[in-house]
């Protein structure tokens, strides 16, 4: 198997609405992109399928470490290896960065309010929206500003999608200022208790998401829409799936909502010809 090939399969047993969107790339940018993304599967997936944090942390450490070695030219792993040819347009710190998002997950289970939460978004998603607008090619530094947001916009989505996912892992992404406000115990998420509380705190996080994908809209210079589509075929889908939570009440705690494979792919080729 190639390193290509490792990533490909990587990129397609996720499942995710990302993949969708790279379908439409040509044929350099989507293998750049699928590498950078199955590098950011990789260091996910450390935190999430490794049950003790000393070992994971040692993994997150190997991995700084790899992108140290794709850097200069020797890396081991084939998600490094596919990675390589296109680091000139990506900065190293951002995907060390990347990974510092990773660990925090490993340090903290709570997040007191929306700037402590916003910092990890910033660092798990927003940054992976700025490395994605460099491969999709930018003029105008704005852009990357624009990718930024779109990646807390994203991030805000998965963590409402994922409230009950992520509250059998023991974390609670909801701000605890905005749980007390809103008067939803941590325990009811934990238990999986669903409320009119709980709807009411939901609907909040709701209107940042959503307000978070206006204000990407609002950044994107026309003179990179073009080049951008993909982040926008990744936007149909993540807003469709964001009004389709919200119209089942958020029924979030005992089950996932997700959209269809034909779903996700009819939304990805409407986006494409609409621009």
């Amino acid at each position: 198997m190639t390193p290509q090939q490792y990533c490909q399969e990587k990129a397609v047993a996720s499942g995710s609405s990302f993949y969708y969107s790279f379908r439409f790339l040509p044929h350099d940018k989507r293998q750049a992109i699928t590498a950078f993304y199955a590098f950011c599967r990789e260091v996910d997936d450390v935190v999430d399928e490794c049950s003790d944090p000393t070992i994971a942390r040692k993994k997150l450490d190997w991995w700084r470490n790899q992108i140290t070695q794709i850097y200069q030219g020797t890396p081991e792993h084939p998600v490094g290896q596919a990675l390589k040819p296109f680091v000139s347009s990506i900065p190293q710190a951002s995907l060390l960065e990347i990974i510092d998002g990773m660990q925090m997950d490993l340090e903290q289970a709570r997040y007191n309010d929306w700037d402590d939460l916003q910092l990890y978004c910033h660092r798990v998603a927003g940054v992976v929206g700025e490395v994605s607008a460099r491969i999709f090619g930018y003029t105008n530094p704005q852009t990357l500003h624009y990718a930024n947001t779109l990646g807390l916009a994203f991030q805000m989505t998965n963590i409402i999608r994922d409230v009950g996912d992520d509250a059998r892992r023991n974390r609670i992404y909801l701000p605890v200022d905005e749980l007390q406000r809103f008067n939803v115990p941590a325990a009811d998420i934990l238990a999986g208790r669903h409320s009119p509380n709980f709807e009411q705190l939901m609907e909040f996080q709701f209107q940042r998401a959503h307000q978070l994908y206006n204000q990407a809209m609002a950044l994107l210079p026309a003179e990179d829409r073009h080049a951008q589509k993909t982040g926008l075929i990744m936007a149909a889908i993540y807003r469709t799936l964001l009004d389709e939570i919200r119209d089942s009440r958020y029924e979030v705690l005992n089950a996932r909502i997700s959209l269809p494979p034909l779903r996700k792919l009819w939304l990805a080729w409407r986006a494409w010809i609409k621009g």
